[in-house]
């Protein structure tokens, strides 16, 4: 499995993000890939390097045309560490509540021994 930081590092960019969006409908060409944006097919060819690198897409030759698809493996590692976060910080704040609300409970009892005397 790839990095985690080469996988946080490719995914970082906005563009690359988007790239892995649509690749998510389908495998596609580079150029059909390349269409909506608004910068250089050179550009979109370092951006696609830099998620092949984070083994998070597959290029192919096809004919006179690279195929671009996802490729999972990455993103299940990073799935996995940020699960893992947000299982520990929601048993986290779910302690929190429940330490907040014996709390309340604890004032209020006070408040309601000081108003009887």
């Amino acid at each position: 499995m790839m990095n985690l930081d080469t996988t946080f590092a490719a995914l970082a960019d906005p563009t690359r993000r988007a790239i892995l969006s649509r690749l998510a409908l389908g495998e596609t060409t580079v150029g059909e890939l390349a269409a909506p944006f608004s910068i250089s097919l050179p550009a979109i060819s370092r951006h696609l390097r830099v998620l092949e690198h984070a083994s998070l897409i597959v290029r192919e030759k096809d004919g006179q045309h690279r195929r671009c698809r996802l490729d999972p493996r990455s993103l299940k590692g990073a799935s996995e560490w940020l699960d893992f976060y947000r299982r520990f910080w929601s048993e986290a704040f779910d302690r929190r509540d429940d330490h907040l609300k014996q709390t309340e409970g604890d004032d209020h009892g006070h408040d309601v021994d000081k108003h009887d005397g």
